[in-house]
């Protein structure tokens, strides 16, 4: 921060507290010729203003709010470029990327001078991590048809996937149905925690550009007769000839990448089942604009053994008799 703003900030700042304490220091005088306690001749509907002198336990609670002013704008940083007599900050300056912040932070740990928070972590991992331990040394598939295990699972995902995924774990526009058997990396156990793990990144090139107005209209009618909508038939034999440029990720036959044992993630197209709706304009913009979804990764947020059992509630979402 520069000198001026520095000392603009300390003016006003002082300014305001000097301008309040002035106000509260007049105000305790009586200015309206009228003795304490009796009515001023003001009335209206019945209710006659009186003038009451501030009560003294108000007055002194305002007068120790200074004293606390100065006493903060002392010890910590709040006055402009002044950093305090405690030196205390809430951040790591000149920290300029996630990674000098994640160092700084284990430098500090390994000095023995962790945050406030990070030693809260440290005390919350000390008790849960006791707990989760006795889940990892059992299969997802059995955790999955245990009561008690799943409850712990759908309480960290809706804490940490119903934002996206809805608390029932349905989906919504652009974010996947869980609960089905519909998968764009598969759902397996080990395709789960990988997609956890460490996200997905999807990605859906325009082409717009390259088809034109009338070739994304052929397109789209190809696409859709491919889960049986009816088209205009003359479109949609147009758009399979182009469709090639689309088979490298969705497969020839459209149905998608998992059928073809690609890793792209591409959706299936013959199926009614679809990310971004699948009317006729919504499939119409995806093919002129793109899509770009993006699965955050978990990995160091939550730890494997936290995953594990959120993989097991999630499984058991898809893997139940009635999914099947």
């Amino acid at each position: 921060m520069s000198s001026f703003w520095s000392a603009w900030i300390i003016v006003l700042t002082l300014a305001c507290l000097v301008v309040c304490f002035v106000l509260l220091t007049w105000n305790l005088k009586n200015h309206v010729g009228v003795p304490e306690n009796e009515t001023t001749g003001h009335e209206f509907d019945g209710i006659s203003e009186m003038n009451n002198p501030l009560p003294k336990w108000w007055t002194i609670m305002f007068y120790a709010t200074f004293v606390w002013a100065v006493f903060y704008f002392a010890a910590y940083p709040g006055l402009g470029n002044w950093q305090g007599l405690f030196g205390w900050t809430s951040s790591n300056q000149g920290i300029k990327s996630l990674a000098e912040s994640k160092a700084a932070i284990e430098a500090k740990k390994a000095a023995g001078l962790p945050s406030e928070l990070d030693m809260e972590y440290m005390a919350a991992n000390e008790t849960f991590d006791k707990e989760f331990a006795k889940y990892t040394s059992r299969s997802v598939e059995e955790l999955a048809k245990d009561p008690d295990a799943l409850q712990v699972g759908q309480r960290l995902f809706l804490q940490n996937c119903s934002q996206c995924h809805g608390s029932d774990a349905r989906g919504q526009k652009g974010f996947p149905n869980l609960s089905d058997n519909d998968w764009l990396y598969g759902g397996t156990v080990d395709k789960l925690k990988e997609t956890i793990i460490h996200g997905r990144i999807a990605a859906m090139p325009a082409w717009g550009d390259a088809l034109g107005a009338q070739g994304v209209k052929e397109m789209t009618a190809y696409v859709l007769s491919l889960s049986g909508r009816k088209v205009n038939d003359k479109d949609a034999a147009a758009g399979q000839v182009k469709f090639a440029m689309c088979a490298a990720c969705h497969g020839m036959d459209g149905k998608g990448s998992i059928a073809h044992g690609l890793p792209f993630g591409a959706p299936n197209l013959t199926d009614k089942i679809w990310l971004y709706g699948g009317s006729a304009e919504t499939v119409t913009q995806t093919l002129n604009i793109g899509r770009n979804g993006v699965m955050p990764a978990f990995g160091e947020r939550l730890g494997e053994d936290k995953i594990h059992v959120i993989v097991a509630y999630v499984y058991s979402l898809s893997h139940t008799p009635a999914a099947k």
